[in-house]
């Protein structure tokens, strides 16, 4: 599994909710903050979208906006018109779509709106760099414009099998927001030589997670990490494997990622572990091997040190809150 889709399987805490909704002028709605990370697709007719600081943005068709902290925002066919609260029609059990509705006599809008349940916790790393209000055009990364576009022939009208396609197209849309934003990011850092080391001269293209996942060198280590975290790395090959000395590859890793990569190592071990004793009733000893610890002293030694209570105990506190 790829960095960027492991991350945020790890930190999935819900099933995903989006409602679809069609307004027509004049129209506004208020969204209340909620706990997970809201985002909201204008598929047809224009929004303006009016967050709770700054001046009001005209969306485009196609335009996406993904709120990382679930913030409160609004959206409205124009920032004078007086808003109403966000309120879907009643779910019903297992329900993914729900459905708002807005009448009025002026210009038709179709927009999706809904919420991914992200872990708040132990947030990945990488969601901790994205902007709390992040907007993109779906044709800066095509895979988004296509899944935007779907979206948009699929809540058109009611279809066979539409309950099925459009939160798995949804699922999507968090990955290709993600994608656009790791690109947006490194198209717009300026380049810099990296003279570390006594290799040879690279070029980062782009500071934090972004840089990292669009570097060769350190996105291949990464990916090595995420494919067996429990190997007994050192420093030393993964900069071989990257083709760059141990020196040199410690830096330009620490420079992107924002920490050495044995500490991030250790960090990826415990998120996997915590999932683990969360999800499954796998032995302690299973899932000591499979995080790379030998025994499990070592393992409940390196947990404690990370979530500040035993594993068992762990498990045993997750199963009797939910």
């Amino acid at each position: 599994m790829d960095v960027l889709t492991d991350a945020l399987t790890a930190m999935r805490s819900g099933q995903t909710r989006s409602a679809r909704t069609e307004v027509r002028a004049p129209w506004g709605l208020r969204f209340g903050a909620i706990g997970g990370t809201a985002f909201h697709v204008l598929l047809r007719g224009r929004c303006w979208l009016l967050p709770p600081s700054g001046e009001p943005v005209e969306m485009a068709v196609g335009e996406v906006t993904l709120v990382r902290h679930g913030n409160s925002v609004a959206l409205a066919d124009d920032p004078a018109t007086p808003l109403q609260d966000f309120r879907p029609a009643g779910w019903r059990p297992g329900q993914t779509i729900g459905r708002v509705d807005v009448e009025g006599s002026g210009e038709r809008s179709l927009l999706l709106c809904g919420a991914y349940q992200l872990g708040r916790t132990r947030p990945h790393p990488l969601l901790a760099e994205l902007p709390d209000l992040l907007l993109l055009r779906a044709d800066e990364t095509p895979g988004l414009a296509a899944t935007v576009t779907l979206l948009g022939a699929e809540l058109e009208h009611a279809q066979p099998g539409q309950d099925g396609v459009v939160p798995a197209l949804v699922d999507a849309l968090l990955l290709l927001i993600l994608r656009g934003w790791i690109e947006r990011s490194a198209r717009a850092d300026p380049a810099r030589t990296d003279t570390a080391g006594t290799d040879t001269a690279r070029t980062i293209t782009a500071l934090g997670w972004p840089g990292a996942l669009t570097d060769p060198a350190i996105s291949s280590a990464l990916t090595d990490l995420h494919d067996d975290p429990g190997r007994a790395w050192t420093v030393a090959e993964l900069g071989d494997r990257a083709g760059l000395s141990r020196s040199a590859f410690a830096q330009r890793f620490t420079a992107l990622v924002g920490e050495p990569p044995l500490t991030y190592l250790t960090w990826w071990r415990m998120t996997i572990a915590g999932r683990m004793l969360r999800e499954s009733d796998a032995p302690l000893s299973t899932v000591a091997q499979r995080v790379g610890y030998a025994s499990e002293f070592a393992f409940a030694k390196a947990f404690k040190r990370e979530f500040g209570i035993a594993p068992g105990r762990y498990r045993r506190e997750v199963a009797e809150a939910a």
